[in-house]
């Protein structure tokens, strides 16, 4: 609301003939504060992630899991802007290590509308991962029977990053139990909330 001149004595005396004129009663007033909260709200300042995190539940639920790894991915132009716009499935997907490198397999990554010419999305890709990293995979994989999985893929400083856990396969029994314990986990929550209301 502009200040009323006939309730400040200096700004009735005043005549306003152009526009910047308005602006000079109102810092006079120390109205002009109050104009800049309407033009730029608080919800701006706010920063919003808008880069998805893919998650491989089946790998989870399948298998025990142990030790993770934080890897790269060498992708192309129009993989990181699929993976941006969530059209990648790594659920049957697995890690191979071979000639000393780890590569993940079966990964899907869908083309957006705008890729015209032919591409995979199935193509084989390398992981970026330090010597030792390598190493721990390859002993775990080779001389202890696990197997590699790719667990989550997330962002992390504009850089796609995956990752990846060494894990046991569970049996039936396993499974079952974890069913329980998925169950048990949902009714105590929901039992939470319900005593939350009393």
């Amino acid at each position: 609301m502009l200040p009323n001149p006939t309730a400040d004595p200096a700004a009735a005396k005043m005549k306003v003939e152009f526009p910047c004129q308005i602006f000079e009663v109102l810092i006079s007033n120390n109205s002009i504060g109050l104009l800049t909260s309407y033009t730029n709200p608080m919800g701006q300042d706010k920063k919003i992630n808008r880069k998805p995190i893919i998650e491989n539940r089946q790998a989870k639920f399948n298998y025990e899991l142990g030790e993770n790894f934080e890897a790269g991915i060498s992708l192309l132009g129009w993989e990181v802007k699929s993976i941006r716009s969530s059209r990648v499935d790594i659920k049957d997907s697995y890690i191979l290590m071979k000639k000393g490198e780890a590569w993940i397999i079966g990964m899907s990554i869908s083309p957006l509308q705008e890729v015209t010419h032919e591409v995979d999305p199935l193509r084989t890709r390398k992981l970026l991962l330090t010597k030792s990293e390598l190493s721990k995979i390859f002993k775990g994989t080779q001389e202890k029977g696990l197997t590699c999985l790719p667990i989550k893929i997330f962002w992390k400083e504009n850089l796609v990053k995956l990752k990846i856990s060494l894990g046991k396969g569970k049996s039936k029994f396993d499974k079952r139990e974890s069913i329980k314990q998925k169950e048990w986990k949902k009714e105590k929550a929901k039992n939470l909330k319900l005593n939350s209301k009393f």
